[in-house]
């Protein structure tokens, strides 16, 4: 195993592992929701311990939800894409996701962004920068990356932050879509988020399991965004319980109980 892998990744960075796995377990199904062939690779290889994962309790809805999470967001980005072919777009806390081969247009200009190991380890494991790809090996705090990819500025821009605003607090990320909307007014951002509830339910397993990074902020209402700033609209909202995937059928009764129902959720906005 090499030298630089899951052993050295901790806190937030090691979160990226969950997604990782179920992307590639998911890939090897022949109804996959999702291809990842990177993700399945890295796991074929072993490349990355998973044996906290496989042993930490999760069950099949809970793997469908974040799969059909990441589809979300691709869909997103090929939706944008389609109506600004030459957009520019910022993955934020991109982690090992390969969501640039599975959505390029070939005009985008694509920037993933995480904190530098984990850029690091995308070099290592997943490849390196080419033409139209590039790294940021920055905190999505840090305002320095905004000189970066400030040079498209007069091209549109569309960011997408997943798995990531739920373990800082609210205070960290309101300050982080406010550089957002005052940087690139009229740009779209796609972040996804978790309930109060679901806060409360994923930290007690955490604590239970000593898997996975506490989380600190949750959205109660997808509208309750739009009071950060004059600008920030609400476009649309997507939850995977109350979505008409087959495979969550056996729990489509989730989805009459908003307590659960909207437990993740995606959000679009224009800033």
């Amino acid at each position: 195993m090499s030298e630089i892998t899951s052993q050295n990744l901790s806190g937030v960075p090691e979160t990226l592992l969950l997604p990782l796995y179920f992307r590639a377990i998911e890939s090897q199904r022949p109804d996959a929701l999702l291809k990842d062939e990177k993700a399945v690779a890295l796991i074929q290889q072993g490349s990355f311990d998973f044996s906290r994962i496989k042993h930490a309790p999760h069950d099949e809805e809970s793997q469908v939800a974040v799969v059909l999470r990441n589809r979300e967001f691709d869909s997103h980005a090929r939706d944008f894409l389609v109506r600004y072919p030459e957009a520019v777009v910022v993955h934020i806390g991109c982690g090992l996701d390969a969501r640039f081969e599975r959505v390029d247009n070939g005009k985008v200009e694509w920037y993933d962004l995480d904190l530098p190991e984990v850029i690091a380890l995308r070099r290592k494991f997943i490849g390196g920068e080419r033409e139209r790809y590039h790294f940021l090996p920055y905190s999505m705090f840090d305002s320095e990356w905004l000189n970066a990819v400030s040079v498209h500025r007069q091209r549109p821009f569309f960011f997408l932050v997943e798995g990531v605003l739920m373990y800082y607090d609210e205070e960290q990320v309101r300050s982080f879509v406010l550089m957002l909307h005052n940087h690139f007014p009229g740009s779209e951002l796609v972040l996804d988020a978790f309930s109060p509830f679901f806060v409360w339910a994923s930290n007690r397993r955490v604590a239970r399991t000593q898997f996975g990074a506490l989380c600190h902020w949750a959205l109660k209402h997808g509208k309750d965004i739009e009071r950060w700033g004059i600008g920030i609209r609400l476009i649309d909202e997507w939850f995977p319980f109350s979505s008409s995937e087959p495979r969550l059928a056996h729990v489509k009764w989730v989805g009459h109980i908003p307590l659960i129902a909207k437990t993740i959720g995606v959000f679009h906005y224009r800033l």
